[in-house]
């Protein structure tokens, strides 16, 4: 036996629900070989038995089909996901976690982001799901290759779509392609809530959510039907998308929603030719909003001619390319925002009690009215919106 022969077989080895093998995830570590025993450990990301005892036996039958007579497979996994202890309330029950993926402005690589941390939380063992709730625009059925799949009706609820072992919804997948929507505020808020209450998720882990650019009706909306267990903030290092990353990390704060941290997209580029990577939009620009907001930078994402291919031919680099640069870095802030969710539901979980509506349903908050002041100078007067 020799370590060539022991990884071609170990190489055979799918990870479960994936068309991968342990060996290209760089799942295989400390690989001992004496005669034809043969001892190695799998660090596998999924907390669930069953994964563990498929990939033992797996490993077993193919390196005893090369000759070893024993085997000794040592499976290192994760503990089992917390449930969440979040409170007030949620129309989507099965789902035990959210994070919402939020932008002060378009074009910073949001949804690329959404897209590659769903799919690295789903590697780890997660059962996720992604919900593209950019209305205006939903680029997410593209990155995924589903764009000409439209979803299964069951009874008066939709089935989500499935690839790369997540659950997937969006407006893209219910629209005609080109079609543009011209709606208001009301019509959007509507919106989010069927997208959580009329599609039939799992029981889900966490449901990733890709948020409209902007701190507006869709984010309060989102707020106020599930109680959102973390946000994530995606910038660039520019200081033009940095005023407006300050606005959402503002907004987290007034939602009442914790921040599992900041992605700084297009921090440096990697050349495709010699691997080097090189500061060419500056560094260490969102450090100081980051320290404002007493949170951190869990990713740096450099500019990578793979994500920018990847995305547009539904192939995401964190499937596709493991082992690339910005893929490690993927699944490094996944890990990073799941024990940030472990740690928040076993300090007691979040709750959206203080986010909720305070008017009578159908009635305007700037229909109720409010004692005026004395001197009223601009404003609404004493019409009562209580913008005062």
């Amino acid at each position: 036996m020799t370590q060539e022969i022991v990884q071609s077989a170990l190489s055979k080895v799918l990870y479960p629900g994936f068309t991968k093998d342990i060996v290209t995830f760089g799942f295989v570590n400390n690989i001992v070989i004496d005669g034809k025993n043969v001892s190695f450990i799998v660090d596998i990301t999924s907390s669930a038995p069953e994964v563990a005892q498929q990939i033992k036996e797996d490993a077993t039958k193919e390196l005893k089909a090369v000759g070893a007579a024993n085997v000794a497979c040592t499976i290192k996994a994760p503990v089992m996901p917390r449930e969440s202890s979040s409170r007030g309330k949620n129309i989507a029950p099965q789902v035990k976690n959210f994070l919402m993926v939020s932008s002060g402005k378009g074009g910073v690589g949001k949804s690329t982001t959404s897209v590659n941390i769903a799919i690295a939380l789903a590697a780890q063992g997660k059962k996720v799901g992604l919900l593209d709730a950019d209305i205006y625009g939903p680029n997410i059925p593209r990155m995924l290759g589903i764009a000409d799949i439209k979803p299964e009706v069951n009874g008066n609820k939709v089935l989500p779509i499935r690839a790369y072992g997540i659950e997937v919804m969006s407006m893209g997948s219910l629209m005609e392609p080109g079609q543009s929507l011209i709606w208001r505020g009301a019509m959007i808020m509507k919106a989010i809530e069927q997208f959580l209450r009329d599609i039939l998720w799992s029981e889900l882990d966490v449901l990733v959510i890709d948020m409209p650019p902007g701190t507006g009706d869709a984010q309060l909306t989102l707020a106020q039907s599930v109680p959102v267990t973390a946000g994530l903030t995606v910038t660039t290092p520019q200081g033009v998308s940095l005023d407006d990353s300050r606005r959402s990390l503002d907004m987290f704060k007034k939602l009442h929603i914790p921040i599992a941290g900041i992605v700084e997209n297009m921090s440096g580029f990697i050349a495709p030719d010699t691997g080097v990577e090189y500061d060419i939009f500056g560094k260490g620009t969102t450090q100081p909003m980051a320290d404002e907001f007493e949170t951190k930078i869990i990713a740096e994402i450099p500019i990578e001619p793979a994500i920018r291919t990847g995305g547009d031919e539904g192939k995401p680099i964190t499937f596709v390319a493991p082992t690339s640069e910005s893929a490690k870095r993927y699944m490094a802030a996944a890990e990073s925002i799941w024990a940030m969710i472990e740690e928040i539901n076993a300090n007691g979980g979040v709750d959206n009690f203080a986010v909720q509506p305070t008017t009578p349903p159908g009635v305007s908050a700037c229909s109720t009215p409010k004692p005026a002041p004395a001197q009223t100078s601009g404003g609404c007067g004493s019409g009562g919106c209580g913008c005062h």
